[in-house]
Formats: structure tokens, C-alpha cells, sequence
């Protein structure tokens, strides 16, 4: 009986937070090892029909790093990086386009379908929603102090994204997003899969933006996760040091959802069993939440 009270009382603590997010919009960056554990599959996807009938519209936009280094070392496609993105290449963007486009992005739609879903797998070049341009970075060289400009390939910046295909599919369907952008010529370009997710988030005016990682959030100096920090808490630990490496991008596309007006946004460790809905659906959550 004591068993059958608790799950009572999980649903109870629920009801404010699904009474203040019905009819909302989330939108989800899926990634790490959320994408790859079969246990961990699964419950994302029964944590995102869930979302989803309980009357909250749920988007995703999905990574892959792992997944194309992986095809590209078995096609004997060489790799390199510069500040951490790939140098993409015609060859390496056709193999990123297969992976991300049509393997990872039909086995998630087919994921969520299998537990009950009603997804749609598109990406940016469906409707040319995802508009984008080539992204020039100025690396400088620490010897002699001079700029130079590195020409990545088809890695993209956005331009534009226009919301109304997802804004249409989001009603009745779960969107899952590759995140493939197209240049004014319809060139295709491979963009930041948090920076997509950041900028879908903006457009549809969501209530969260949700980032799954593979660590706990963000950590503070002595190794402490950090529940809950404002905005502007973000450059002192970046300047501090505590922000650094790969949660550089993803703090970047945070600030840049709530300053374009999300509610709010959460860094969370997709490693955990339904951590979309201990983030969600309970009093403490589990990651780090930010806001404006």
C-alpha cells in the first residue's frame, strides 16, 4: 500500500507543473549518451510521448558527433578539428547528411512511434527552414598576435529560421530535427545542434529549452552542481574558469534562447533514467536551471 501512496504522491507533486505547461512548447536538444544506451532510448521516448499527451508540444533537434566520427573512420575519411568543430569537407558533409539525416533521425522518429508517439523526422532543408551561411572563425595565432581566417567547409551559422512548417506539425506531431541547414545557393551546411535548438526555441516563443549532456550540469570550483544561476552569472564563471571546454557552446546557446525571450532553460544529465521528467515534474529537478 505504501508503494501504491508514493506513486500517488508523484503524480500529486506533479499536477501544478503539467497544469502550467499544457499547451506550452519544450524544445529538447538530444544528445551524448542519452542516443546511445538502449535503456536510456527507450525512457526518452516514453518520456517524450508522455510530454506529448499530456497536452505539451514537444520538439526535438538531435546531435551525432559520435555517430559521424564513427561512419567517417569506417569509410576512411579522415577528421580534424579547429575549436572543437569538425572541418567538413563535401565528402565528410555527404557522410554527415546520411548519419544525421537518415540514420540517427529515422531511428529516433521510429523510437518514439514504437512507444506510442506520432513523430516527424525533418531537417533544416525540408521547406528551407533552417537558413544558413558558411561559418568563417578567426583563430589568432599566439606566436605572432596575427588574425587568421579559417574557412571550416560546410559547417554553418544560421541566418533565419522560419517556424511555421514546425509551428504547423507541432500541433498534432512530435518534430525531430536534424540539425542541416541550406545556404542561398541550396548548399548544405552542418550546423551546432545546441545552436539549432537555441534558435527553434527563440522562434516558437518555448517555455524551456532543455539540453541533454553528459555530465550533471553546470559545476561549480569544488565540483558542486550548480541547481539554479541567472544569466548574468554566466560570464563571471566563464571568466572564473568554471565554465570552459564543451559547456562553452552550450551556456552560449542558452543565453541566446532567454535573451530572445524562452522562459527558461536546463542543463541536464541525459545519463539518467526519465530525466526530462525529474527535471520537469518535480520540486528540485536534477540539472542545472538558468534564467533571464
Amino acid at each position: 500500500m505504501d508503494k501504491l501512496i508514493n506513486k500517488a504522491t508523484i503524480l500529486i507533486e506533479a499536477l501544478p507543473y503539467i497544469r502550467e505547461f499544457y499547451g506550452k512548447t519544450i524544445v529538447v536538444k538530444y544528445g551524448g549518451h542519452a542516443m546511445v544506451d538502449e535503456n536510456l532510448k527507450s525512457t526518452f521516448a516514453q518520456d517524450i510521448v508522455l510530454l506529448k499527451f499530456i497536452g505539451i508540444n514537444v520538439i526535438i533537434v538531435h546531435g551525432g558527433g559520435p555517430q559521424i566520427g564513427a561512419m567517417l573512420s569506417k569509410l576512411n575519411i579522415p577528421s580534424s578539428f579547429v575549436s572543437g568543430m569538425r572541418v567538413t569537407d563535401s565528402e565528410t558533409m555527404d557522410v554527415v547528411e546520411m548519419v544525421l539525416s537518415g540514420k540517427i533521425n529515422n531511428d529516433i522518429v521510429n523510437l518514439i512511434n514504437s512507444h506510442g508517439g506520432k513523430a516527424v523526422g525533418i531537417s533544416g532543408k525540408d521547406s528551407c527552414f533552417i537558413k544558413a551561411k558558411k561559418l568563417i572563425i578567426d583563430n589568432i595565432d599566439t606566436f605572432i598576435q596575427t588574425p587568421e581566417i579559417i574557412d571550416l567547409g560546410h559547417v554553418g551559422a544560421i541566418e533565419q529560421i522560419d517556424s511555421a512548417l514546425i509551428r504547423d506539425l507541432s500541433t498534432k506531431y512530435i518534430p525531430v530535427i536534424s540539425p542541416i541547414g541550406v545556404g542561398s545557393n541550396y548548399e548544405t551546411y552542418n550546423i551546432n545542434a545546441d545552436t539549432v535548438a537555441s534558435y527553434i526555441a527563440a522562434n516558437m516563443e518555448a517555455e524551456k529549452l532543455i539540453l541533454l549532456t553528459d555530465i550533471s550540469g553546470i559545476i561549480d570550483g569544488n565540483k558542486v552542481l550548480i541547481p539554479s544561476l541567472k544569466i548574468e552569472d554566466i560570464k563571471k564563471l566563464k571568466n572564473d574558469g568554471i565554465i570552459r571546454g564543451g559547456m562553452l557552446p552550450k551556456t552560449d546557446a542558452v543565453t541566446f534562447a532567454l535573451n530572445a525571450g524562452v522562459g527558461k532553460a536546463h542543463i541536464v544529465d541525459g545519463r539518467i533514467t526519465h530525466s526530462l521528467l525529474l527535471e520537469i515534474f518535480t520540486d528540485v529537478g536534477i540539472g542545472t536551471q538558468i534564467v533571464k
